[in-house]
């Protein structure tokens, strides 16, 4: 029960010396104005707690969301239950939503939407990173192994791979699928993704896999000979420099590994292939579409849509 203070024991008092000597005597003996006497005697009810103060919070807000947009945001939910709330709110944007992302976010957190999030694990804290300053100054290759769901119409466990290049400075990707990830593989790949990008390639950073190099291998490990992989020799022959990230620290190739997160949420969940050739169709379709989706970190413009600025940018310097 809330408790009695000091302000509700002095209007009791008013408001009980108002009733005994009128309203007036009570103004000049307390001090009060004959308005706010009458006020508080229309909410006393007998019980001190009637006096108490009302909340002030407003019963409503102009700028709160309207019952379209609400009924906009659960039919929506209902069709892309899935999504992730970025993606959820782009969507709702091309359907003319025009709330910022935060806003989506109270309200759908209000309407329940969210499942309970789990305990939060304890905070790593990475070094700073090392800014790109323009494209192709650095690109992150990785291979990522197919889910056997997506190729199970193919029967006897058949596996693809695919690889995967991004440039660190536009978050540009260029994707392809292999029926392996050998060397020559990558080799082939790294051809490709070079006459994809339109601009030179600095440095090309990759994790330690056999794919790429040697130097985990059980015969360098005894020998301790260099021996260049067809991905490494290509490097070599483009003049293009092979940075290997710590072993077993995925993290510091963090940018293609978290677009491989994104692909199984976007991409594999949703898919299944009938062939190399209809795997490596449906893997255009995806990175068009990825390459022209707007993105946080480019802020909210896609990679094509940074690219192009940052060319016209130059153009008009070097005027």
């Amino acid at each position: 029960m809330a408790s009695i203070t000091q302000d509700l024991k002095f209007k009791q008092a008013v408001i009980q010396y108002s009733f005994k000597h009128g309203v007036t005597a009570a103004a000049k003996r307390y001090k009060r104005t004959r308005q706010w006497i009458y006020y508080w005697q229309k909410r006393y009810d007998g019980d001190i707690h009637s006096l108490s103060e009302m909340s002030r919070r407003p019963h409503s807000h102009p700028n709160a969301h309207t019952q379209d947009e609400l009924k906009l945001i659960a039919d929506m939910r209902r069709r892309n239950g899935r999504e992730g709330l970025v993606v959820f709110w782009i969507k709702l944007r091309q359907r003319g939503y025009t709330r910022a992302l935060s806003s989506l976010f109270r309200v759908m957190q209000r309407e329940g939407y969210f499942k309970e999030a789990p305990p939060k694990k304890t905070k790593y804290t990475p070094k700073k990173y090392e800014q790109m300053k323009y494209p192709g100054e650095r690109i992150q290759i990785d291979t990522k192994y197919v889910p056997l769901e997506c190729t199970k119409a193919l029967g006897n466990q058949t596996r693809f791979y695919q690889f995967t290049a991004i440039d660190e400075f536009s978050r540009e990707r260029y994707i392809e699928g292999f029926a392996d990830n050998s060397s020559y593989s990558a080799a082939i790949f790294l051809e490709h993704a070079l006459n994809y990008f339109k601009y030179p390639v600095k440095c090309v950073q990759t994790d330690n896999g056999q794919e790429f190099t040697k130097t985990f291998s059980p015969k360098y490990s005894k020998t301790k000979e260099f021996a260049p992989t067809l991905f490494q020799q290509k490097l070599m022959e483009l003049g293009i420099e092979h940075k290997q990230i710590r072993p077993y620290t995925p993290r510091h190739n963090g940018k293609v590994e978290r677009s491989h997160r994104k692909d199984n949420e976007r991409f594999y969940s949703r898919h299944t292939f009938y062939s190399l050739e209809d795997f490596n169709n449906q893997l255009r379709r995806y990175m068009n579409e990825y390459n022209n989706f707007p993105m946080s970190p480019l802020g909210w413009k896609s990679p094509k849509e940074y690219l192009a600025q940052f060319f016209f940018n130059q153009s008009v310097t070097n005027v």
